[in-house]
């Protein structure tokens, strides 16, 4: 993990009895700390390398892995660790591996095993909130068993795993035939994120907000509300750009939802940092969605706002110790924006994964205020085992348009190469007026981009810079040059090094940084220029003339293929040749990164051929299906 800025953390602890010895039972930027665990994939891994002491627990499936308790209890007597912290996911919320902790003199850095329970299940927890006259959503309080046999009576419906997060294990249904095929999807995928398939079903609050309060309670029945965290901005149901605090509250709001948090907490005495998620509709009614009993990813906002290290209250707390703040203690000063920075492909439905070695990589840390939490370097792999995050970008400033502006810059001079990213939807998000507005909701993305994500439009001005700065990469001797595009003179100044991955530009006065990716003898060169990479081909007068002539590449015919769209593990092959498909039929199922997607036929027609099976690994772009 990188930390720049020294305002996102208190001071260490001083003079206190502490542990001697903290095994984090996770990987990636989370498990940066001292004793490391992690499976055979992983050996190389930062938060490996980084750690004082690290013990393989496998190979790479997380059920033989992180998520393999039996190991994890090996490593933890063998290392003769005190104490645990389970970062999130994986076992952060697991009651079975708190207890067994608690057996053997473990201390677990999070609550008991009775807010776990209580908490991490999504039905129990319900019911708990209504009786501590917490707001709910209306919905069926009890297990959905049968899925052939579903009646709703009002549509539309959430369809979410018991023990599930991360937003996994969930479905939006607006019919039966989609209740049905959600059902199915969320508890396989509940199976495999957190081997419990139980699901719930409660409707669906259309067009909210996704709001959250950060709560910290201790063993001796303090619980303190940090304020909240804007959430909303998400895809398949899980975050992509986070803030604190939150444009659309105001303090009465907040404290309502802060005292109904606390209130929450305090019903199942809660001695730890945890999280209670709320949908908000426009008039500000709230409503309890979950209460996530772990850190969650996006806590690192909450830190810069409030001057308080979660990571170092969860430590204190499992030792013993109260609280040190009161709940008048807890300021909001300035505001924190954070970004989930992805190796996924965002033209493919907001972010489909990616694989790959990053080649090139370097963080914006030169970028005032900026933080980077990530547990990757330059040479490291994404694999198709484990989620795709490369980082988390958090900048911080005085107000929400300081934070904004940087983080802006921090995109722009963040090197990612070898894999796709999402750097291009995260910049477009943070500058979309919408967004700069505090117009937004969980439908955020579906609504300004109805058609998918197609990376920046370029304005006339900003196409005339691209080119002209592209112009000038071809004779980058010059300093400064005058470039004349659509009759139009612009000037552009760049001491040029193409050493470097970051370059900076000056055009007619604007500075711009940009990136070139790649280039070629014929003139092709790939420019990430204001996030998005643009195409273009430079030539001279003469090569530009003789181009005209060249063929071009007919386009492959993509109706009668199915080609998988991204890297991942065959589930289910539902087709076999000779069979006729209707358009829209699902063909099988491709799981990446622990989330299971539906393949389906583009158009109706006859099985010729099928090129996969149950249980292979399959390549972005490998050949699934033929129809004739």
């Amino acid at each position: 993990m990188h930390v720049s800025c020294g305002f996102f953390y208190l001071s260490s602890f001083v003079s206190l009895q502490t542990f001697e010895k903290l095994l984090i039972a996770n990987r990636g930027e989370i498990a940066c700390r001292v004793i490391a665990i992690h499976s055979d994939v992983d050996a190389n891994a930062v938060h490996v390398k980084m750690a004082d002491e690290a013990v393989c627990v496998g190979p790479a499936p997380t059920s033989k892995s992180y998520l393999n308790m039996d190991a994890i209890m090996e490593v933890i007597k063998k290392t003769r660790a005190q104490a645990v912290h389970p970062g999130y996911g994986f076992l952060s919320e697991n009651k079975e591996f708190a207890r067994r902790l608690a057996s053997e003199g473990v201390t677990f850095i999070g609550p008991d095993t009775h807010a776990i329970q209580a908490m991490g299940d999504k039905i129990e927890s319900k019911l708990l909130a209504k009786n501590a006259k917490v707001n709910t959503i209306p919905g069926f309080d009890g297990v959905v068993k049968v899925r052939n046999h579903l009646i709703i009576v009002c549509y539309p419906v959430m369809i979410k795993a018991s023990a599930g997060g991360g937003g996994k294990g969930m479905r939006i249904a607006w019919d039966d035939e989609e209740t049905r095929e959600g059902f199915r999807f969320s508890s396989q995928e509940a199976a495999s994120s957190f081997g419990d398939d139980r699901l719930l079903i409660e409707k669906f609050i259309d067009n909210p907000r996704h709001i959250e309060i950060q709560v910290c309670g201790d063993k001796h029945g303090n619980a303190l509300w940090l304020n909240e965290r804007e959430c909303s901005i998400q895809r398949r149901n899980q975050k992509v750009v986070e803030e604190a605090p939150s444009t659309f509250l105001d303090p009465e709001t907040r404290r309502a939802m802060g005292e109904q948090a606390v209130a929450l907490a305090k019903a199942v005495k809660y001695s730890s940092a945890g999280t209670v998620e709320f949908l908000v509709d426009s008039s500000k009614n709230f409503y309890f969605l979950e209460m996530n009993t772990r850190l969650q990813v996006e806590h690192p906002v909450t830190e810069c706002i409030t001057g308080l290290d979660l990571v170092q209250e969860m430590i204190r707390v499992a030792k013993g110790y109260p609280l040190r703040h009161k709940q008048a203690d807890i300021p909001i000063n300035g505001w924190a924006v954070e970004c989930r920075v992805y190796a996924e492909d965002p033209y493919k439905s907001f972010g489909l994964p990616s694989i790959g070695k990053l080649s090139q990589y370097q963080e914006p840390l030169h970028v005032p205020s900026v933080r980077v939490d990530s547990g990757i370097q330059q040479g490291s792999d994404i694999s198709i085992y484990y989620d795709p995050m490369i980082s988390k970008l958090i900048t911080y400033g005085s107000n929400r348009a300081e934070a904004l502006k940087r983080m802006e810059e921090a995109l722009d001079n963040y090197v990612i190469r070898g894999v796709a990213h999402n750097i291009s939807l995260l910049r477009e998000v943070i500058i979309h007026p919408r967004f700069v507005q505090g117009d937004i909701s969980t439908k955020f993305l579906p609504e300004i981009y109805p058609d998918g994500f197609k990376g920046h439009n370029l304005t006339d001005l900003e196409r005339r810079e691209l080119l002209a700065t592209a112009a000038s990469l071809y004779v980058p001797c010059l300093v400064s040059q005058q470039v004349e595009v659509d009759g139009m003179k612009l000037n552009v100044t760049s001491e040029w090094n193409l050493a470097s991955p970051l370059l900076s530009v000056t055009i007619d006065g604007t500075q711009r940084t940009i990136q070139r990716l790649s280039r070629n003898a014929s003139g092709d060169t790939s420019i990430q220029f204001l996030g998005t990479v643009y195409k273009l081909q430079i030539l001279t007068k003469v090569a530009a003339e003789l181009s005209k002539y060249m063929p071009e590449k007919a386009a492959e015919d993509t109706s009668s293929i199915l080609r998988s769209p991204m890297p991942g593990a065959v589930v289910a092959v539902s087709v076999k040749p000779g069979d006729t498909v209707s358009e829209g039929q699902e063909i099988c199922v491709i799981e990446a990164m622990k989330m299971q997607n539906s393949m389906t036929a583009a158009k109706t027609g006859k099985v010729k051929a099928v090129h996969c099976k149950a249980g292979d690994t399959v390549g972005e772009g490998d050949l699934l299906v033929e129809l004739e």
